[in-house]
């Protein structure tokens, strides 16, 4: 079974786990909204995978032009996962970080570290950029997370 991470956000990702060979990607964004058209093109090649998605919250210091963006492409990313029928769960931070990052400081610098010893033929680094992305690695670990929680029990079947 092919679990799909996605990490939702300007700097967000999208990864994949399970059947054949883990990969990840930057979330497709057109700007500064989430491409809904890439992210299902991305989606249908992958029919029958189930998707997990990082629950995003409004915190109180956060502008409201912040909050506004980050609840579009979060509805955007539901919206094209509902229209393609694709099975889909939400996770919030927490809950993935505790146990996919248990030992370290569940930063975004230990997801991309464990990402590098769990994933090594996993690019995280795409050119031009040097630096490795985090929502690539956020988005394999939550794939990570949805394999152990849904994919590795023979009689899981969430609804």
């Amino acid at each position: 079974m092919l679990i799909i991470g996605i990490d939702p956000g300007a700097k967000g990702g999208i990864a994949g786990v399970g059947d054949g060979k883990p990969w990840a990607l930057p979330l497709p964004m057109s700007g500064n909204e989430v491409n809904a058209h890439g992210l299902a093109a991305i989606l249908r090649v992958y029919p029958g995978s189930m998707c997990i998605v990082e629950k995003q919250q409004v915190f109180g210091i956060e502008g409201r032009v912040s909050c506004f963006t980050t609840g579009q492409g979060y509805g955007a990313i539901l919206g094209v996962l509902g229209a393609l029928g694709v099975q889909t769960e939400l996770v919030l931070p927490p809950a993935w970080k505790k146990a996919v990052l248990a030992g370290t400081l569940k930063d975004k610098g230990a997801a991309i570290a464990y990402c590098g010893r769990a994933f090594p033929s996993v690019p995280l680094v795409l050119p031009p950029k040097r630096t490795p992305s985090d929502g690539m690695a956020d988005a394999l670990c939550i794939a990570a997370w949805g394999y152990r929680t849904f994919a590795t029990k023979p009689s899981a079947s969430p609804a």
